[in-house]
């Protein structure tokens, strides 16, 4: 993903919204720091995925103090490695974590282990129902009734097409669109249809998404845990394997289908030859080929830029509402930190809305606040219409399963869901069904 090299220089974030907060415990920990021993300036550790980490490097040098300075870790790439990393080092108590990027669906089971600090009232309260946060975004952040991380960003997928492609299959993007239709109007062109169904995590995000769109889910009750009921076997289930095995058997499927993913997939939109493709992918897709204008694997030139058109998540059901996925990333702070008071004032100023502006402008990554919106959208860098699909994206989208199973859960799908050219309606969804509920219950290992 490209991304502009400069980041704006605004000075310290400002954190409108929670300037009361901060004043209160900068208060505290100049008490503390008073209090405490001459072991030199603290350093407090910040876990960060590799998406926007010149930006995520700037707010950690604007958001150190006379206190403490913030210092940048890079987790890998994938977000199942970067749980593996991050709950190895929190099983252990270790006090070094002090604050960490998280896939919002592992945001449950670590909260569940205790591995994080709960969010206080006041802020969490600003959270949930101050009115600036996108319902989505708030929803990845709670768990049992309490707040255990601060939203960064929120994002989204959304139908990223040639418009050029559309016309000519006669597809009317002005309506919502179907997998089916999508699928059938690249095939009718020579044209592609872009996923991800890698074995991966992003591919239960395809899975979930379309289950979603069908009135389904993969597993409902997660707050019983290990006994939340399974529901892939059902016409949810039926319904989103009959697209991917829909698509697998179409000309439209692309030849590295069966080990896709959010990369893989960028260089069809634009290709030497052929009218292009359809493809499902997260917000940093415009800011990509905005800052490939010219370039190998982006548009040739202004114009043909232009032919780039966007859309709501297809639809898994004609006539039903689609449920977009929501992704993002949130800020926990490590609950066996040294410094929590320092690490809640920090985690609150790398979360400012300058922040999340900048994360936005530089690297495509989509604010979680509508404060940040409105800044990214006076800012003239991406188009309003682009800039509402996305908002209205994440406050109507679809989460994936809020579990503290989540790894187990996601991990089983894929085992039998992978490969996409092996998926059937007729059986992938019971063997799926049966396969998740042995491994909840304790009978069968992944």
């Amino acid at each position: 993903m490209a991304a502009r090299s400069s980041t704006r220089q605004r000075g310290r974030p400002r954190g409108k919204r929670i300037a009361g907060s901060v004043a209160t415990l900068a208060l505290a920990s100049s008490l503390l720091a008073a209090c405490g021993g001459d072991g030199g300036k603290p350093t407090l550790n910040w876990y960060v995925n590799p998406d926007g980490v010149d930006t995520f490097k700037t707010y950690a040098e604007e958001c150190s103090t006379d206190q403490y300075d913030i210092a940048v870790q890079q987790l890998p790439s994938s977000a199942t490695d970067q749980r593996t990393q991050l709950a190895r080092r929190l099983a252990a108590e270790d006090s070094s974590t002090d604050l960490m990027n998280l896939d919002p669906v592992f945001v449950a089971e670590f909260a569940n282990a205790g591995w994080l600090q709960k969010i206080p009232d006041e802020l969490a309260t600003e959270i949930t129902d101050g009115g600036d946060y996108l319902q989505g975004a708030v929803d990845t952040v709670t768990w049992d009734d309490g707040v255990y991380a601060i939203p960064l960003w929120a994002n989204t997928q959304v139908l990223w097409y040639r418009k050029s492609l559309a016309e000519a299959a006669g597809l009317d993007m002005s309506q919502p669109v179907t997998w089916e239709q999508v699928i059938e109007a690249a095939s009718s062109q020579g044209g592609t249809v872009g996923v991800q169904a890698n074995r991966y995590e992003a591919y239960v995000v395809w899975i979930n998404a379309m289950m979603q769109g069908a009135g389904g889910a993969i597993v409902t009750d997660t707050e019983a845990g290990r006994d939340a009921k399974v529901e892939l076997d059902s016409d949810a289930g039926r319904e989103a394997a009959s697209i991917i095995q829909k698509l697998a058997d179409s000309e439209a499927a692309q030849a590295d289908l069966t080990v896709s993913n959010e990369g893989t997939s960028l260089g069809q939109m634009f290709p030497e030859d052929g009218p292009g493709e359809f493809m499902v992918n997260w917000t940093f897709v415009y800011a990509n080929y905005k800052g490939l204008i010219g370039a190998p694997g982006g548009p040739a030139d202004e114009q043909e830029f232009e032919d780039l058109g966007w859309a709501r998540y297809p639809a898994t059901v004609e006539g039903e509402a689609s449920k977009p996925p929501i992704g993002g990333i949130d800020i926990g702070l490590g609950a066996y930190s040294e410094h929590p008071e320092w690490a809640l004032e920090a985690g609150q100023c790398i979360t400012s809305t300058d922040a999340q502006v900048d994360l936005a402008v530089n690297d495509g990554l989509m604010p979680s606040t509508n404060s940040a919106y409105d800044e990214v959208a006076a800012s003239g860098e991406f188009p309003e219409d682009l800039l509402d699909l996305y908002r209205t994206s994440v406050d109507e989208g679809g989460p994936r399963p809020k579990s503290p199973f989540y790894s187990q859960i996601s991990s089983a799908v894929q085992s039998v869901w992978h490969s996409p050219t092996s998926v059937t309606p007729d059986s992938t969804p019971q063997e799926s069904a049966d396969f998740l509920t042995e491994v909840l219950a304790g009978r069968s290992l992944l």
